[in-house]
């Protein structure tokens, strides 16, 4: 029986954002403008730290791949929920969304990492500033991002394994605007505890162990800031620090929100307005914070745009 109820789940609907007609035109005009600017904005920072020789260095390095996450898990769910807006009936066929879990789950968690990784980054350019090019090296840090985007890979098809071989029941109504954990789990005929112990398990490892690293790397800091003598470097070190730090509270913040708060005070309502925040949102001001509060990628954008403007003028 659980077999047949397995096999004859061919795909799911999605209740989306909001089942108000009135709602629909506006939410879709605001998050198509949105996801643009995100999209825009990471593609930006990928391909600008690319190109500009000045922005060769690990610090720029780590924000390519922090833009690399940020559009990954974007579109892993923005392009679909906005063709939800104009279509009739909001179906995902069974294997897309398994795909849309796989690579959701795959770039929010090597998100956490490497802004862990971008933590220690800052930690050594402050704290051992004559050592920084040594440790820092090219070597160590593609090892920093690959094994988050390794260890990323294997938790995302584990859960989704996990979760897609089990026998869905008859009802396949998912209360949100995409294929996410929760809402996916209670659809399920089978035994879910195997699976709510390895989603609890990973979720709490990747927050607490990289929310770690962000909290003494920045202890680390503070504490060698307070050291020193010159009130001009202590500026310095802190607008060093502050658009990274500024995209750890609000991504952070926002997780926590999610994922802390009691089961009594949540609803489906919440978990959407949170989703559509860090899924969305956050992805789209990451860009701005580095490009308004970062004078180097500013600089960098200002060259590219003379270099364009000279090409085709």
């Amino acid at each position: 029986m659980e077999k047949q109820n397995f096999t004859m789940m061919s795909m799911f609907i999605l209740k989306g954002v909001t089942e108000s007609p009135e709602l629909q035109g506006p939410l879709f005009g605001m998050l198509l403008i949105i996801y643009i600017s995100s999209a825009v904005g990471n593609l930006g920072i990928i391909i600008l730290t690319h190109v500009d020789s000045k922005l060769q260095i690990p610090m720029y390095f780590f924000l390519r791949h922090l833009a690399v996450t940020d559009l990954g898990y974007s579109t892993s769910v923005g392009p679909k929920m906005l063709v939800n807006f104009v279509v009739e009936l909001n179906t995902i066929p069974f294997y897309l969304c398994a795909a849309q879990l796989t690579f959701f789950l795959l770039f929010i968690t090597c998100e956490l990492f490497v802004l862990s990784a971008m933590s220690y980054d800052r930690y050594v350019a402050i704290c051992k500033p004559l050592l920084y090019t040594v440790i820092m090296s090219q070597r160590a840090c593609w090892v920093l991002v690959a094994v988050p985007y390794v260890y990323s890979i294997f938790v995302s098809l584990v859960v989704t394994i996990k979760i897609f071989t089990l026998s869905f029941c008859g009802y396949n109504i998912i209360n949100h605007f995409f294929c996410d954990c929760i809402p996916l789990m209670s659809l399920l005929c089978s035994n879910t505890h195997e699976v709510e112990l390895i989603i609890r398990f990973f979720a709490t490892f990747d927050l607490i162990s990289s929310l770690l690293v962000v909290l003494v790397s920045y202890l680390l800091i503070l504490r060698a800031i307070f050291k020193m003598n010159s009130a001009e470097g202590r500026h310095k070190a802190f607008s060093t620090c502050g658009s990274h730090l500024t995209v750890v509270i609000i991504f952070y913040g926002t997780l926590i929100f999610m994922y802390v708060q009691p089961k009594s005070s949540k609803s489906f309502d919440t978990d959407k307005v949170s989703s559509i925040f860090y899924t969305l949102i956050i992805p789209m001001l990451n860009p701005l914070i580095y490009s308004l509060r970062n004078k180097d990628v500013k600089d960098a954008l200002q060259r590219t745009w003379k270099k364009i403007y000279n090409i085709f003028s």
